[in-house]
């Protein structure tokens, strides 16, 4: 991963420390597992997410930032952490967020008035609520292609607090597609934004895209193959990209070690991305049975989203709340996206935790699962989802998504069994993430 950053990269890194600081500095420190020989948690039950069982009293044994052990509850340990009273599970991991921003009436005017220092600051704040939500890890699906590379590392440098970033940076898209960063701007503002702005027309623009991509630090690839709900575009569902732009982007992209997302919302646009061989589909609003099939046959994701749409159709209701040209598209597509949930589970197809959240508010990313199990799945497949698969998705299966020994010590925990009243997990009480305390270490209470 390519960490030299120009002077624009390093302003933001700067700006993101100095916001931080206020976070680092409060009295209430994070309390490392690494300052002692080891941390001991004793849980009153255990998630196991890869056996599908909840477990009984369990103590987690912590070196470091790693799992040791896990085994059955000993009563007579001293200088543990008692959780006897909840329920632990593994780190929650969103797959698809927007850390730079969130949904407001005034969204829109604000790429006008804001500077990127401005975004970097608000997804400082984004990111610690998030964390504090439980969410361990997250993947940042599209931004200016420099804030959420910045604040990933300012995380991993331990100068932030927030969850473990994936970014995207930059989503690439064609000349007034879904994430071309003109639309809607007046004709002498417009411009015509190309491959270094994450914008393509040819197979030769979408390779040097994905390398553009690199060179800014991203860890993974996002493309808007259909169009959009909030794009000032008429259009919310048509393709949006050849086949010929398709396969470079994906081959390119394979060739620097990049997964590949890519927004959808149309069936025809999925099924293009999907046979050219994308990892995973983000929303999937209207797909049809062929792209169901296709998604099993190649083992594509889906990662949902139910909770953005649930949000937008809500806001389409209050008037200027979105531009007029979105309000129609946030109405018809927003209650798909829960109905199309349902036929993808029955389907078998393969389903990676995500909400779309800074379209919802940062922190209430845990809805998601309510919405989830409304439309079907069973409560230990939606864990599973934010764990396992999503950990799957990532190709981090061997870091993260249980609670096993040698993996990575990112632990949530609950008042509550989740199992039976998912909603808990909005709820939760204790956070450790890559074996650092940063809420509900009784100690500290």
């Amino acid at each position: 991963m390519n960490t030299s950053f120009s002077k624009p990269f390093k302003l933001i890194s700067l700006l993101v420390c100095l916001t931080s600081s206020a976070y680092l500095s409060a009295s209430n420190e994070p309390v490392r597992a690494d300052q002692e020989p080891t941390i001991k948690l004793n849980c009153g039950a255990l998630v196991d997410v890869t056996t599908k069982e909840l477990l009984g009293p369990s103590t987690i044994t912590i070196s470091g930032n790693k799992i040791v052990s896990v085994s059955s509850i000993d009563s007579s340990m001293d200088d543990v952490i008692n959780l006897s009273d909840q329920t632990c599970l593994p780190g929650l991991i969103d797959m698809h967020v927007h850390l730079t921003s969130q949904s407001n009436p005034k969204s829109y005017i604000e790429r006008f008035t804001l500077n990127t220092a401005d975004y970097a600051f608000r997804a400082a704040k984004y990111a610690k609520i998030t964390l504090n939500a439980g969410f361990t890890s997250v993947r940042n699906l599209g931004d200016d292609g420099t804030v959420t590379a910045s604040l990933r590392n300012a995380i991993a440098q331990g100068v932030a607090q927030g969850p473990r970033i994936y970014t995207a940076g930059k989503s690439l898209a064609t000349t007034g597609g879904h994430a071309d960063p003109s639309n809607g701007y007046r004709a002498d503002l417009m411009g015509d934004p190309h491959a270094k702005d994450g914008v393509v027309n040819s197979a030769e623009e979408a390779r040097k895209a994905v390398r553009q991509r690199y060179k800014e630090g991203a860890d993974l690839i996002k493309i808007t193959a259909t169009g959009g709900v909030l794009s000032q575009a008429k259009s919310g569902q048509n393709p949006q990209f050849q086949d010929d732009e398709l396969a470079a982007i994906i081959a390119t992209a394979k060739d620097y070690g990049f997964k590949t997302a890519a927004h959808a919302h149309g069936a025809e646009g999925m099924k293009r991305a999907i046979r050219a061989g994308i990892d995973s589909i983000e929303h999937g609003t209207l797909m049809d049975d062929e792209t169901r099939s296709l998604m099993r046959k190649n083992g594509t994701y889906l990662v949902p989203t139910i909770l953005a749409g649930q949000f937008v159709m809500e806001k389409a209701k209050i008037d200027g709340y979105f531009p007029e040209i979105i309000r129609p598209k946030a109405a018809a597509i927003g209650p798909l996206l829960k109905t199309n949930f349902t036929k993808a589970v029955e389907a078998g197809v393969k389903i990676a935790f995500g909400t779309d959240t800074g379209v919802s508010p940062h922190g209430d990313n845990a809805q998601e699962f309510k919405y989830m199990v409304e439309a079907g799945m069973p409560a230990m497949e939606a864990i599973r989802s934010a764990t396992v698969h999503a950990a799957d998705l990532l190709g981090e299966s061997d870091h993260l998504g249980s609670i096993e020994a040698g993996k990575l010590a990112d632990i949530i925990a609950v008042k509550g069994n989740p199992l039976d009243d998912i909603s808990i997990l909005e709820s939760i009480s204790f956070v450790m993430k890559d074996g650092v305390i940063y809420t509900g270490n009784p100690d500290l209470d």
